[in-house]
């Protein structure tokens, strides 16, 4: 994985079928976090096997869907019983926004056209403004889970310390502080 700088890796059977997935986190919380040597733990000991996948025909939202409702970052993508593709929930965001930014230009272009030739051109410029503010500027506070945990550990601290505190509290990140000052964001 850090020889071709990827956050995870697919297994497959002797038959070139998919079997199972690693990823960094899997690294980190299963075999650091539990104090295994890396150069002595079986992949099969921490792979995810029979990983959830998606076939090349499905919709890009289809997909991401069932990354975020399976709590996953990686989704394999198999097309003929063959995996041809990986796909990164960080990729797929962006290209989601991406598009949504795209759509709110031109949706304003027609809002700034209705605006020159008709008098029910404001209200679609306030449409346009009304649904750019609910899509795009959300409050941290309603975005932030309640409940939500941040592991936050020592500059100080061993690895493995962090990678305990990211497996028990099943987060992807430590913060890491030095007192009450931030000094950095361990993954």
């Amino acid at each position: 994985m850090a020889a071709r700088r990827v956050n995870a890796v697919l297994l497959t059977d002797s038959n070139a079928l998919l079997s199972g997935i690693v990823t960094d986190k899997d690294v980190a919380t299963r075999v650091i976090g539990e104090g295994l040597k890396p150069e002595q733990t079986v992949v099969s000991k921490i792979m995810t096997p029979s990983p959830i996948f998606v076939s090349a025909d499905s919709l890009a939202i289809e997909a991401l869907q069932k990354m975020v409702q399976g709590k996953f970052r990686h989704l394999p993508v198999v097309e003929n019983g063959e995996v041809i593709a990986m796909l990164d929930i960080t990729k797929c965001l962006y290209d989601a926004i991406s598009r949504m930014e795209k759509a709110v230009e031109q949706g304003n272009a027609i809002a700034s056209s209705v605006d020159q030739n008709g008098s029910k051109g404001s209200a679609s410029h306030a449409f346009m403004e009304t649904l750019r503010e609910r899509m795009f500027k959300p409050s941290l506070s309603s975005i932030i889970a309640e409940n939500s945990d941040v592991a936050v550990v020592s500059s100080s601290d061993p690895v493995c310390v962090a990678a305990k505190k990211m497996r028990d509290l099943r987060v992807n990140s430590v913060v890491t502080v030095t007192g009450n000052k931030i000094q950095g964001i361990l993954t």
